[in-house]
């Protein structure tokens, strides 16, 4: 299993603007070896998904839903010229996933951040209701992508390629998923044990599991990238639930006005609460 690595001190100009870095030694053992282990922690997904990780800014996805697409997603009804989405029939708070799909995504956040005596892991920060809301507003439904033909493989620097929204690829990559679990594992990815699920993500971030419909390194990029965003964004996009993320990072949030704390503060430390973009509202 992996040696523990240290979450550097982060800063973030944005919610999609962070520092995420982590200080690793060792190497992760073989299959047999991790399944002598009796936890997974948030150290080993931070290094196991590491090279993924820093990838994120080149996926082919640009900047994530605005403050006003994800406050008006549920009320505006914006029809693509892509594939309708499904009928949503989720649990309470989602607008987008259904009930499978939902706890596809809890589940496979938690995997990602567990939560370990560092803070809290992704799950319990609603990085699950981030994701929904992103993949419900137009940033989900490609509002800002080009989406015509023709479409073919490409070179890396061509940037994306396939025919599909975000939304598209990650229901269709969660189906994915599901249907390739469900035929080694006679389950679904969220009824797996906790060592199951980081191994099928494991398979997933090097490419060593073949999805039938989408491109492996694709679907696990973004997800994992919407993750990451989801974890360290603004509270008001539904993760970082309570700031928390920000408090354990020492990130002092939107609040970027400190001209009146020179004086006072001047030779002093200054610690503050985080404050989001509905505290200065």
């Amino acid at each position: 299993m992996l040696r523990s690595a240290k979450l550097e001190r982060a800063r973030a100009l944005s919610i999609l603007t962070y520092r995420f870095a982590c200080s690793v030694t060792g190497e992760i053992m073989s299959t047999k070896e991790k399944n002598d282990q009796s936890d997974v922690g948030r150290r080993d997904f931070l290094k196991l998904f590491g090279a993924a990780g820093a990838a994120a800014g080149t996926l082919p996805f640009g900047g994530s839903a605005s403050a006003d697409e994800i406050m008006t997603a549920a009320a505006t009804d914006t029809k693509h010229h892509h594939a309708a989405a499904e009928p949503h029939a989720g649990g309470p708070g989602y607008e987008f996933f259904n009930v499978d799909e939902s706890a596809f995504v809890e589940t496979a956040v938690d995997t990602l951040i567990p939560s370990d005596s560092t803070g809290p892991g992704a799950k319990e920060l609603g990085v699950a209701t981030y994701i929904d809301r992103q993949m419900a507003s137009g940033y989900g439904k490609g509002d800002r992508l080009y989406l015509e033909g023709p479409f073919g493989e490409g070179a890396p620097e061509q940037g994306y390629q396939l025919p599909m929204t975000p939304s598209e690829l990650i229901r269709a990559g969660i189906a994915d998923v599901n249907a390739v679990v469900q035929k080694s594992h006679k389950n679904s990815f969220a009824a797996l044990s906790a060592k199951d699920r980081a191994a099928v993500l494991a398979n997933l971030d090097a490419k060593k599991t073949e999805l039938p419909t989408v491109p492996t390194g694709t679907f696990f990029g973004l997800l994992l990238q919407l993750t990451i965003e989801g974890y360290f964004a603004d509270p008001m996009y539904g993760g970082n639930k309570d700031a928390a993320t920000w408090k354990m990072i020492g990130f002092p949030g939107a609040d970027a006005m400190y001209a009146d704390k020179i004086e006072p503060f001047r030779n002093k430390p200054y610690k503050a609460e985080p404050k989001g973009i509905q505290d200065l509202i």
